[in-house]
């Protein structure tokens, strides 16, 4: 088998890099954080439990909304690259940032990481553009799963680093704000450094010509893009089944942390969880690539949403600490598959020329749709005053997901 390039080395070690901020920040200590600040600020754990979950609904709005014109834009050269390092060095100061913030500032604390989250994700458009400069159609499903396994090591060692800080608390020398000043900070530098081979190694091999007013003949590509996805029915067809479903996939881990709260597991107790689905992703989600081989993209991603339907319905049954690591578990197993392999399976849909462009629109549909994943958990939560059912409720994304996927027409170049 032919060895991984400098390249596509380059491309996959972002995975890594950025993993912090994913594991460090979105699931493990800042919602865990957030909900102790605003708990001393008198907000009822259900009322942060939503106001979380409308937080990161709105930091995925405000780069959705700009993802299929921000694609197009890139797909002349150099601005992909220069577009990829705004928006991942934004994340990496805003998630800096957050040290600084007054312990009593809940809602500036929730504004600074929506930036954080903003720059994270709009980084995340042009890195899945770039699968298609790096790499050859046919080790697609292998660079895409093998990034997403190396993403999970990668967000393991930091985690494994906060997680030590707080079982020993600091080492006799850090209290409890200290250890997730020191998160926030590791998580900035880890990708920082780690994002290095990216910037140094991955350019844009597929490019448009260069054109006068980039930004205006962007918009007309973008509205005349519209119209070929509309007549493209493999594209179309996957990209409305994976606006259910990955919305889903998103929720349940952005939500997890707040979810196993709402349950009285502790603060090790989450940690432990979250370790453990990381080791457990890393061996399943390059299983995921062998997977895909045998049966196909396409199948596997059907496959993968099997499994969440099982996860979401499990989470209304959950009573002890074990059900929860029982739940962990089953997330590890599909979690990383999912996605690599629905990148993976798109960017063989469309043309390479104009792939930021069309992984815009891969974006607005994946971010988008996550504003109503958390919205729908969010709602459901504050109603019932059961956080169970705002986990089952995430069934039906699944359910609606997997049925147009499985009735979706296939490419000849999709699997």
């Amino acid at each position: 088998m032919k060895k991984f390039s400098k390249a596509e080395w380059g491309w996959i070690f972002y995975d890594w890099a950025q993993g912090g901020f994913s594991i460090v920040i979105v699931t493990a200590i800042l919602p865990i954080f957030f909900k102790s600040v605003a708990h001393t600020a008198g907000v009822s754990n259900a009322n942060a439990t939503a106001y979380w979950s409308y937080a990161n609904s709105f930091s995925t709005l405000l780069i959705s909304l700009a993802a299929p014109l921000l694609g197009a834009i890139a797909d002349y050269r150099p601005n992909k690259k220069r577009l990829f390092s705004v928006f991942s060095l934004a994340g990496m100061i805003f998630t800096l940032a957050m040290v600084f913030v007054p312990t009593n500032q809940w809602f500036l604390l929730l504004a600074i990481y929506t930036l954080g989250a903003v720059g994270y994700a709009g980084a995340n458009i042009f890195y899945d553009g770039f699968l298609v400069d790096v790499t050859e159609p046919d080790r697609m499903d292998r660079v895409s799963t093998f990034g997403f396994g190396i993403g999970y090591i990668g967000m393991v060692i930091p985690f494994i680093i906060v997680m030590i800080l707080q079982l020993t608390g600091g080492f006799g020398m850090l209290d409890t704000l200290g250890i997730v000043h020191v998160g926030f900070i590791l998580t900035a530098v880890w990708w920082l450094v780690f994002s290095l081979p990216f910037y140094r190694n991955v350019h844009q091999v597929h490019a448009l010509p260069p054109v006068a007013h980039p930004v205006a003949e962007s918009w007309r590509r973008v509205k005349k893009t519209v119209g070929t996805i509309w007549e493209h029915k493999p594209i179309l067809w996957f990209l409305i089944a994976y606006f259910f479903y990955i919305d889903g996939v998103d929720t349940i881990f952005k939500m997890a942390t707040s979810f196993g709260v709402d349950l009285g597991l502790t603060t090790t107790q989450l940690m432990l969880v979250l370790l453990m689905v990381q080791l457990v992703a890393v061996p399943f989600t390059l299983g995921y690539s062998w997977l895909a081989k045998k049966i196909g993209a396409k199948r596997s991603i059907l496959v993968a949403v099997a499994v969440y339907i099982v996860i979401a319905l499990y989470g209304v049954t959950l009573h002890s600490v074990t059900g929860f690591f029982i739940l962990g578990f089953l997330v590890g197993t599909s979690q990383g598959g999912i996605q690599a392999l629905s990148r993976s399976y798109f960017a063989r849909l469309v043309p390479p020329e104009s792939a930021n462009e069309y992984f815009g629109f891969y974006n607005i549909f994946g971010r988008f749709s996550a504003i109503f994943g958390p919205l729908l958990f969010g709602v459901v939560t504050q109603i019932f005053g059961n956080s169970q059912l705002g986990i089952a409720s995430l069934a039906i994304l699944f359910i609606i997901g997997g049925g147009i996927l499985l009735k979706a027409p296939t490419a000849a170049t999709a699997n």
